[in-house]
């Protein structure tokens, strides 16, 4: 991937919306939540302190993550769609 986040910044591909409920009902997309959970494809070095150290992240690509509905920025590279996010925007990492 040509794509490397910067700071504290990482890249999630969302997972796909569900389509149906756990009763089996099919949810059309124009119903479909925004996605709020996606795996980590790369993640920046960190952000750093006010003496300048480095503060190392704690997530890592290949995470799959929780984060909030609104957060980050959409974008496209390479014909795929992911978001940027803050680490800050990231509410969990499922174990």
């Amino acid at each position: 991937m040509p794509f490397r986040p910067l700071g504290d910044r990482v890249l999630v591909e969302p997972l796909p919306a569900e389509t149906k409920t756990k009763a089996g009902i099919i949810i059309p997309d124009t119903a479909s939540e925004k996605p709020t959970r996606g795996t980590v494809v790369a993640v920046g070095p960190g952000r750093r302190d006010e003496d300048g150290r480095l503060l190392p992240m704690d997530v890592k690509a290949g995470d799959t993550v929780l984060y909030g509905k609104w957060s980050g920025t959409e974008v496209k590279i390479a014909g795929k769609e992911y978001v940027i996010l803050k680490e800050t925007d990231i509410l969990g990492v499922e174990a």
